[in-house]
């Protein structure tokens, strides 16, 4: 167990090195908005012969004109598109006869503005305050604070890189999804923290392992409920994409909240008593 935690400084440029390439991601490749943010028009189809999704997107914007058009859902013969305008459903209709027919056609207009996201980017900025004021009351020392701060932070990065690699729109469930993560992340954070500045009883690698043992549980646990979640959605009900979405940036943001928690605020938090020592 010793050797497990002697060479624990080098690790924690790992979580911080995959939080700056997601980072850099999202910057440089953006985040895809979904029609309930910016609204547009969404149908349900049935495919009529095998087509693949590029030659449906191709045929649909050759026949419309438009540049905004996306499959953002497919199983079997079912099909979903997304556009980014309202358009005609007649005029969709005539583009896909003989390809497919629509069974649900709706236009969605844009439920959040700019100024309610821009509220919504407050709230998240608030939320990370108080939670390191109150780190800070109950652990009373800066470097936890300071510590749990990073992890939820770094979990949030890799999330939305996530989401920016495997196009995982960002919309109210994705949002959703990344407030349900900072809860996560500060649930390891803390418990790490506690075991560590709180617990004098043996040695602080020996708390740091335990609390592992338990984190990992904790996080392995809800990773494989949101894997399973997401497959029922996937191949079982296609229909309901919230709960996907939902899924996969909770499982993507987890995963990522492994490293930050176990490698990086453990790193900090050992690097820290070592020194204070």
């Amino acid at each position: 167990m010793d050797k497990l935690f002697r060479s624990y400084r080098p690790l924690i440029a790992i979580p911080v090195a995959i939080t700056v390439i997601a980072l850099l991601i999202v910057v440089f490749n953006g985040l895809n908005e979904s029609v309930d943010l910016r609204g547009g028009s969404l149908a349900d189809l049935t495919l009529e012969k095998s087509i693949s999704n590029a030659e449906l997107e191709s045929i649909l914007k050759e026949k419309l004109g438009l540049d905004d058009v996306k499959v953002i859902s497919a199983a079997g013969n079912r099909v979903t598109v997304q556009f980014g305008t309202d358009v005609d459903v007649m005029k969709v209709t005539d583009a896909l006869d003989g390809v497919a027919k629509i069974n649900n056609y709706r236009s969605v207009g844009p439920l959040l503005s700019k100024q309610a996201l821009n509220q919504i980017y407050w709230a998240i900025g608030f939320a990370f305050l108080f939670m390191s004021i109150t780190v800070f009351i109950i652990f009373r020392d800066p470097i936890p604070s300071v510590a749990v701060i990073l992890a939820a932070v770094s979990d949030i990065i890799i999330a939305l890189g996530g989401m920016s690699v495997f196009g995982i729109p960002l919309s109210l469930a994705s949002v959703g999804a990344i407030l349900m993560l900072i809860g996560y992340s500060v649930d390891t954070d803390i418990l790490l923290t506690t075991r560590l500045l709180k617990q004098r009883k043996g040695e602080i690698n020996r708390r740091a392992f335990g609390a592992m043992k338990t984190g990992l549980t904790m996080s392995i646990t809800a990773i494989a409920s949101m894997t399973a979640l997401y497959l029922v959605t996937l191949f079982i009900i296609p229909e309901a994409r919230v709960l996907s979405n939902i899924a996969a940036v909770l499982i993507i943001g987890l995963a990522g909240d492994i490293l930050t928690t176990w490698l990086m605020n453990l790193g900090i938090l050992k690097w820290y008593l070592e020194a204070k020592a």
